[in-house]
């Protein structure tokens, strides 16, 4: 039913807000514009009431959910291609049912693909909503620039390098994907395809050359599916990238001595890494022949092939094969600070060591310069235009919290080092289904998944292979998990994503002008009803 002036009152209910609090506080939408509306400046300035009042009986109107890793749901797979038809139908069928688990907005993913691929499934998938269905933003493509040690489900014969940098991100998925102000809500009809999540490994060789330029273009590169040290991991945050894929998952586990990519949760603005602080990253382009990072530092500074250093074995790396969840290497190698000279050498980006190199005599004093990072705290806290050269933003992190991708104990650590940075994500795969049996399901490539409750594996292996949890299941175990508020919990899947992607003034929000898309929860977080551009698109047992 639709009011004479298309003005509706929330009322009666729990609000989210930004800051992981709930208030309890009426809400008014202009439900033909599909839009939230300041209810002081339409009651008080326009003199308009509304002419609809619903009344939702104490419990909470939320933004709708976002999955930004979603890889299929009710029997479809983003990843699969068999015909045209099929493949909408496809799309359009998970858009309108996952708004059962309270989600308005996704961003489909393709996992590893043959390259030949990839140009017929992003013709497909672009921008998609229906009044009645979740808004599908964009694809997140996981791969296939990944580590082969960290693949876990991924498709060994399609993981590739870059070795051209941007241009080879761009021969994979389509220059005009890449392109810059990509039709992020539709504005023009969703006539623009886009990516908006990357998934990649910045050890690979040219990835880390791919950053800046592909975030400059406003797409978000995430680290994900990697072996990457402190070091490296580190860097690549400074260049650009902005989030880590499914955290635990698919890389080195915590280790004191090099933390890797799940250290960058603990990083500090003061002491971001242990080396000194780089040049901004100059991008590879496409088109010209730009000089390299590996050129630019040849150009002023001593550089040693790591061949002529003689590193004891037991730091160098040994990287294992992993599955998603399980890491088997035992102790990680040392973070280079650890081994360098007195003489200050660090390892660079493209395996050699560099710096002035200076013999060591046994007994004699360290150089002062040497621990120049470690001097007295007090030497570190400046004002802050002295330390703006070396600020760090630490990176936004997807993490399933599905009690089998991660121990409980392990979402609290993360939680508790980073909350603003947390974003609840699904990896959900076609079998994401409440109805569906356990047993042995069919995948692709010949793979069959095995269904065990809520874990999900290939068949005669160990290897998870994404969930079959929802996000508002994900929701209400977090709050378990960690101890913290039902409104601190829905802030993870709803304004930290929507922050992370840029979008936080349309999405994941209650603000005036935000898209009226909502789930209705009871004080518990299940999902009773779910809004869509100010209508109501489904409710629980109708």
């Amino acid at each position: 039913m639709t009011s004479p002036n298309g003005l509706v009152c929330f009322t009666n209910c729990l609000l989210p807000q930004e800051d992981g609090s709930l208030v309890e506080k009426d809400l008014w939408i202009d439900e033909r514009r599909g839009v939230i509306l300041d209810a002081q400046r339409t009651f008080y300035v326009r003199g308009e009431r509304p002419d609809r009042i619903v009344d939702l009986k104490g419990n909470i109107l939320s933004p709708g959910f976002i999955d930004i890793q979603l890889n299929g749901a009710y029997n479809f797979d983003f990843s699969v291609y068999e015909d045209d038809k099929s493949y909408r139908e496809g799309m359009k069928l998970v858009a309108e049912r996952i708004i059962e688990t309270g989600v308005t907005s996704l961003l489909p993913t393709l996992i590893t693909q043959d390259k030949a691929l990839y140009p017929k499934l992003l013709s497909l998938l672009q921008p998609f909503s229906t009044p009645t269905s979740a808004t599908l933003l964009g694809w997140h493509a996981e791969g296939p620039f990944l580590n082969h040690a960290k693949r876990g489900a991924h498709a060994p014969p399609f993981i590739l390098t870059a070795p051209e940098g941007t241009k080879s991100f761009e021969d994979i998925y389509g220059e005009q994907n890449l392109a810059e102000a990509e039709d992020w809500l539709m504005a023009s009809g969703g006539q623009n395809p886009g990516v908006r999540i990357i998934t990649a490994a910045p050890e690979i060789d040219g990835v880390m050359n791919a950053v800046g330029e592909l975030s400059k273009r406003g797409i978000v590169l995430s680290i994900g599916h990697s072996a990457a040290s402190s070091e490296v991991a580190t860097s690549a945050v400074r260049y650009g990238a902005s989030l880590i894929t499914h955290l635990f998952n698919a890389m080195p586990q915590l280790h004191h001595r090099d933390p890797s990519i799940i250290g960058l949760l603990g990083a500090s603005p003061h002491l971001s890494s242990p080396i000194s602080p780089l040049p901004p990253y100059p991008s590879r382009k496409s088109s010209t022949g730009t000089t390299t990072p590996e050129k630019a530092a040849a150009a002023t500074q001593t550089v040693v092939p790591v061949s002529q250093i003689i590193i004891p074995s037991a730091i160098q790396t040994n990287f294992s094969d992993a599955s998603e969840a399980f890491d088997n290497s035992m102790t990680p190698p040392l973070s280079p600070f650890n081994f360098a000279s007195p003489g200050s050498i660090t390892r660079s980006l493209s395996g050699t060591l560099s710096g002035a190199i200076s013999p060591v005599t046994p007994g004699a004093a360290t150089p002062l310069t040497v621990h120049k990072r470690q001097n007295s705290r007090s030497e570190l806290h400046l004002d802050k235009g002295e330390i703006a050269d070396m600020a760090f933003t630490r990176p936004y992190y997807g993490i399933i919290v599905d009690g089998i991708h991660c121990h409980p104990n392990s979402v609290r650590l993360a939680y508790t080092a980073h909350p603003e940075g947390c974003i609840l994500v699904t990896d959900a795969q076609k079998i994401l289904d409440p109805n569906l049996r356990d047993g042995v399901h069919e995948w692709r490539d010949g793979k069959r998944f095995v269904k065990e409750g809520d874990k999900l594996y290939l068949e005669g292996t160990n290897t998870l292979a994404g969930s079959v949890v929802t996000l508002d299941s994900c929701v209400r175990n977090f709050s378990r998990f960690t101890g913290c508020s039902l409104g601190e919990a829905i802030k993870c899947a709803t304004y930290n994503p929507a922050k992370c992607l840029g979008i936080e003034n349309r999405k994941g929000t209650l603000r005036a002008g935000a898209d009226a898309d909502f789930v209705v929860l009871d004080r518990r977080g299940t999902a009773l009803s779910t809004w869509v551009k100010g209508k109501e698109a489904w409710t629980k047992g109708a």
